[in-house]
């Protein structure tokens, strides 16, 4: 029990530490897992061999990651994504392998070795490139989409991958991996005593059986479980379908995360997939963690301290191949500028799913220990120098210029006294409100197929980044009466607004704000109207609350009139208050005034509140007093 404890609280310490250093770092979370892992493993020996055992447990983190991966991928929307995935994710999968497989005969390795692991080093790592794409807001770049259908596809391919890999063991070694599994090892000789057609049927019929359930069986259970009302059954829901689910495939022979990832796709559009995510997620990055923690812990440095050159040679090898694939089929995909390099760059590395592989691949009796230690640190270091790949995109960017937009800005030739800059699903509003109430406006957009579809349904509207000076000139800035910053990036509209109001100190601008931050900010550069996004729409919310909880209409309006009059003047206050770059609540000044801003609105909102209650409760009186008195004159 001691040695227990002390392992735990070594695993959690290092992780707790670890982690959050290398995030900050922008290394990301996988990193951070395989760092703590060597270091206490390799570098100050704290741990042994003991973590192979933990390992096996760990494991079982990859198979909750695939059920959740199930869990987002919808039926439609794979299907609405065919074309990428097989296109594109497909042929870097197949292109990729093929390479490496070349490869690895070459330097005199059996095909079936070779062929594992083309396919293990053919997967980027899904955690660090997705995570650095959501960081720098490349996500909806066209390198950025095209890069996440690839790591989906992915994904996905883990599923046959791990079907399909233990044919590739030789009869013999296949047995000794059997042998060793321990747990669920006569249920497997039972079925594998099965004629070929047996094994086929009951195979199929787990499968069909896991769709099946997943339909007709989850749904009830759940609301059968809803009824308790108790977080911790919800959660042992969760678990017992993902722990059941895998051990019906292991009693077939088939990949738990083959069962767990199907039975994520069938509940993909349940009412209750988020309530499953939820209560799983915890457990899945914990042991996902854990796992990564033990193949760091189990790398053997001194495989790369005999061999420095050649590790080095290796993993230059694969990110030089998987780079050159990577290109190739960004030019097929008609990719451009810092695109087609956002997507060279970002997935040339392997991924965090060869961990999973390798150690699977060796369990199998495919490939040796040796070769295993070879892979893990050729993958462990391709996936060190990511971040790097990520920073000299940057700097091609900078050189290429931003071509997220292929098309030309356009030639405004219409100047009106309303400049709108920028007209997505915010701005859209504005402009037909606007030129609906018989008012000209000059709409600016960068997104091409946003002014597209303006135009389509009859408003004008011009293609172009706003935060350029020269635009706004364009668009008759020294002679507008009115400039509505309404851009989805925040500091787009602080550098439209700041611009404009240097040009035009008398000029009128309302900026569209996220938060009370942003709306600071757009104070200081000098905005003179500042909307919060969700501000309004939640004033109507609260509303409503009120309305259904005994107010009038009249009441119910009244109080929110009220709050959005204090609520203004209140942040006008604390707008003298803020500090930039100093957090609100290290500001000893700005958190007193707003508690007193806050009681000094609670209390107005009361009397508020009284007041409009008094008319009723003497109109009451007096009624009384009327109905007594004819009472009087009756009798």
């Amino acid at each position: 029990m001691e040695g227990f404890l002390f392992q735990a609280t070594l695993y959690l310490i290092t992780m707790v530490i670890a982690v959050p250093i290398a995030s900050r770092l922008g290394l990301g979370s996988v990193l951070g897992y395989l760092a703590a892992g060597i270091l206490i493993g390799p570098v100050l020996g704290l741990v042994g061999s003991e973590t192979q055992d933990l390992q096996h447990f760990a494991e079982f983190g990859v198979v909750m990651m695939l059920f959740l991966i199930g869990l987002e991928l919808e039926p439609r929307a794979l299907w609405a994504m065919r074309n990428k995935l097989l296109g594109l994710g497909g042929m870097q999968i197949v292109l990729t392998t093929f390479l490496i497989t070349m490869g690895g005969q070459a330097l005199g390795y059996d095909l079936r070795i070779s062929f594992a692991v083309g396919l293990t080093l053919s997967l980027s790592s899904t955690a660090i490139v997705l995570q650095t794409l959501s960081e720098k807001k490349l996500m909806q770049t066209a390198g950025g989409r095209n890069a996440f259908a690839v790591l989906l596809m992915q994904d996905i391919a883990v599923i046959p991958i791990l079907a399909f890999l233990p044919l590739l063991a030789l009869p013999g070694a296949r047995a000794i991996a059997h042998a060793e599994d321990g747990a669920g090892h006569a249920a497997q000789s039972l079925i594998e005593s099965l004629p070929g057609w047996g094994v086929t049927l009951v195979t199929f019929g787990a499968v069909v059986a896991t769709v099946a359930g997943g339909h007709y069986l989850v749904r009830p259970m759940y609301r059968f479980v809803h009824g308790a009302r108790l977080r911790e059954i919800h959660t042992a829901f969760a678990l017992m379908i993902v722990v059941s689910i895998a051990s019906l495939m292991l009693l077939v022979g088939l990949s738990p995360a083959l069962g767990t990832f199907l039975a994520g796709v069938v509940l993909a559009n349940s009412e209750f997939r988020h309530e499953l995510e939820s209560d799983v997620a915890p457990f899945k990055g914990l042991l996902l963690g854990l796992f990564f923690i033990t193949v760091g812990a189990g790398i053997d440095f001194g495989v790369l301290f005999d061999r420095p050159l050649t590790i080095m040679g290796m993993t230059l090898a694969l990110v030089l191949v998987k780079g050159a694939v990577l290109f190739v089929l960004a030019l097929v995909f008609k990719m451009k500028g810092r695109n087609k390099w956002l997507f060279t760059l970002g997935l040339a590395q392997a991924g965090e799913f060869g961990f999973v592989l390798v150690a699977f691949t060796l369990k199998q009796r495919i490939i040796g220990t040796e070769l295993a230690q070879t892979l893990l640190l050729v993958i462990a270091m391709s996936m060190l120098v990511t971040p790097l790949f990520f920073i000299l995109h940057d700097v091609l960017a900078r050189k290429l210029g931003d071509d997220t937009a292929p098309v030309k800005d356009d030639e405004i030739d219409d100047q009106q006294p309303i400049i709108i800059a920028g007209v997505g699903r915010y701005g859209q509003v504005v402009n037909r409100m606007v030129t609906n109430s018989g008012f000209k406006t000059t709409v600016i957009d960068h997104d091409l197929k946003t002014v597209q579809l303006l135009r389509h349904f009859g408003f004008k509207g011009y293609v172009g980044d706003p935060t350029r000076p020269e635009l706004l000139k364009a668009a008759g800035l020294t002679e507008a009466r009115v400039l509505v910053a309404c851009m989805d990036d925040p500091s787009a509209n602080i550098q439209i607004v700041r611009y404009a109001r240097r040009q035009r100190p008398d000029l009128h601008i309302i900026a569209r704000a996220r938060d009370r931050e942003n709306v600071y900010e757009l104070y200081r550069a000098g905005a003179n109207d500042i909307v919060r996004e969700h501000f309004d729409s939640s004033l109507r919310m609260g509303r409503y609350v009120l309305e259904n909880m005994g107010l009038s209409d009249y009441e119910a309006h009244e109080l929110q009139a009220l709050f959005y009059k204090l609520d203004r003047e209140a942040v006008r206050d604390l707008a003298t208050l803020w500090k930039p770059g100093v957090p609100n609540e290290r500001n000893p000044e700005y958190v007193a005034r707003a508690k007193a801003l806050n009681r000094d609105l609670e209390a107005t909102l009361m009397a508020q509140f009284a007041k409009a209650r008094e008319p009723k409760s003497s109109e009451r009186k007096s009624e009384d007093r009327e109905a007594e008195q004819g009472h009087v004159d009756e009798e």
